[in-house]
């Protein structure tokens, strides 16, 4: 198999924002947080619209999500079920057969998540693992004024136990005021509670990514694979751009990518996470400033965010000879970008990919 390798490092930066959304919850429900307090998103967040996004697009994507119907039970049900692993693997390549490593490997490096992202495949006679090309880190939220909202999710139908659940807290009220539980009226339920949904107000976050083409260099020298392409990079790319703005499940609106960064550099360089260098605001637009009508400048939306770039470009100047591009995405029309001074780098709308000047 020829190897294609791509000849470069990339490093960058994916920003999600997060208005009234909430990007990635903890089994609470609550937005992801450190032990400190601190908000942030998974690196499986990040992917898994990556992933859902390619699967759309009938691409093979092995880790996901898979339903079939079970078998019928003795008393005449059918189960919705997730398929397992080998299940998976069957309905993608058309095989069973685990026997066979090398025709394993070059299976699942067909798959285009696990050409991105790694694998691992355990299963009786087959354990593989791939470290991935791409490794994302943990993305911190870097808005300081995120706050957690909750709403009451109420039902149309009627709730079957709530006379029920409604008697027990009548004889709790005659209980607690001396009353004889005849004078407690008992009343069937017009709404259901059905449970609690928990958004951010606002939130920033910040991922930092690398891409290591080298990473399946023995997975070429096998010949399972021809390597990690330029047009695997490509496709990358363009998923990252848009992936969290398209998947739009009711936790998820007003998630939205707002900012990458696309740093390609010589092979053999090493840049720490680039997200540790850039810092998020708000800051009064220029526009409003000089508005004096107190209702109207309420009215307005006085604030807008600022990315301060000003460390990430004094590293990035300094190694511009080792760097081959730098690509930067981001919102214009909410977004301004500060001390964004930097050597060869390309500025895009992230909506509409075109060139900003």
């Amino acid at each position: 198999m020829e190897n294609k390798t791509m000849n470069k490092r990339v490093y960058g930066i994916l920003g999600i924002s997060s208005i009234m959304g909430n990007w990635n919850a903890d089994f609470s429900g609550y937005p992801k947080s450190t032990s400190d307090g601190n908000v942030f998103g998974s690196d499986k967040a990040l992917k898994y619209p990556m992933k859902k996004m390619w699967d759309n697009e009938e691409q093979n994507v092995l880790y996901i999500k898979s339903l079939a119907f079970g078998e019928k039970g003795k008393d005449g049900s059918i189960n919705l079920t997730p398929r397992t692993l080998k299940e998976r693997y069957e309905l993608l390549f058309g095989e069973d057969d685990l026997k066979d490593v090398k025709k394993v490997l070059t299976n699942l490096m067909t798959a285009v998540d696990v050409k991105n992202f790694g694998a691992t495949f355990a299963e009786a006679g087959c354990n593989i693992a791939i470290t991935g090309v791409v490794q994302i880190g943990q993305g911190f939220n870097k808005y300081i004024d995120t706050n957690a909202e909750e709403q009451d999710i109420l039902s149309p139908f009627k709730d079957a136990k709530a006379k029920e659940k409604n008697e027990v807290k009548a004889k709790a009220k005659a209980k607690a005021n001396n009353l004889s539980e005849d004078d407690i009226e008992v009343k069937d339920a017009q709404n259901s509670t059905l449970g609690t949904k928990i958004t951010s107000n606002e939130a920033h976050y910040f991922y930092p990514f690398v891409i290591n083409p080298l990473a399946y260099k023995e997975l070429v020298d096998l010949g399972v694979t021809e390597g990690y392409t330029e047009e695997d990079y490509q496709n990358f790319k363009r998923t990252a751009l848009v992936s969290a703005t398209a998947f739009a499940t009711n936790s998820k609106v007003g998630c939205e990518n707002e900012f990458a960064v696309f740093v390609e550099t010589q092979s053999d360089i090493y840049l720490p996470n680039l997200s540790e260098y850039v810092t998020f605001s708000k800051d009064e637009d220029e526009e409003n400033k000089n508005i004096e009508d107190k209702d109207l400048k309420d009215i307005k939306d006085k604030n807008i965010n600022v990315i301060d770039l000003k460390n990430l470009a004094d590293i990035l100047n300094d190694m511009s000879q080792q760097i081959k591009s730098v690509e930067i995405y981001y919102n214009p029309y909410t977004t301004k970008l500060a001390n964004k001074d930097m050597k060869f780098a390309k500025y895009f709308n992230i909506i509409t990919s075109k060139e900003v000047q």
